[in-house]
Formats: structure tokens, sequence, C-alpha cells
């Protein structure tokens, strides 16, 4: 038997929660609670308040969800210039 289908759906990260969840606005408008996915820890992709995400949802259980994609900003000049080291951080030797 074939696994089950799960289903994507996008949505907005409004609160950071303990042990790497988050609780997400779906676009449709409801609430739910998601964890990292281990390809996200792995490449340490770090998720904000704010950020726009795709979650995978279970048909069994619509309240959880594993958030698998981080959308990239859109917003024009958010981010420093290409050549510029990041700011705060010591260099490496």
């Amino acid at each position: 038997m074939a696994k089950e289908e799960l289903i994507q759906f996008e949505g907005l990260v409004t609160e950071i929660l303990p042990d790497a969840r988050y609780r997400v606005q779906l676009d449709a408008g409801h609430e739910i609670v998601a964890y990292t996915a281990g390809k996200m820890k792995k490449n340490r992709i770090k998720t904000l308040a704010g950020d726009r995400v795709t979650i995978e949802m279970s048909p069994y259980d619509l309240e959880k969800g594993r958030l698998i994609f981080r959308h990239k900003d859109e917003r024009p000049g958010g981010s420093a210039p290409r050549g510029a080291p990041p700011r705060g951080q010591f260099r490496r030797r």
C-alpha cells in the first residue's frame, strides 16, 4: 500500500516557539504549529518571524505540520552588499 500523500500549504511565520517549532498563519486563514524539517536543520537554514514558508501536512492531523521551505525575501535592498562581511561577526582565521 502506498504512503498517504502529504498536503502542501504556504503561510507566514507569526511566532517562534521552543524546540525549533513555529506558529504559522496559513494563507487559508488557519493557524498551526510546525517544526523544522531535517534537511533545513542539516543545511542550517534559519527561519524568523515574518518569513514566508511552505508547510507539509498529513491529511490525518491538520493542526501540525513540517516546515520544508523558506521563501527568499523579495523586499528590495533588504540585505548588505554582496562583498561586504556580515555585521557584528568576527572574521575567521
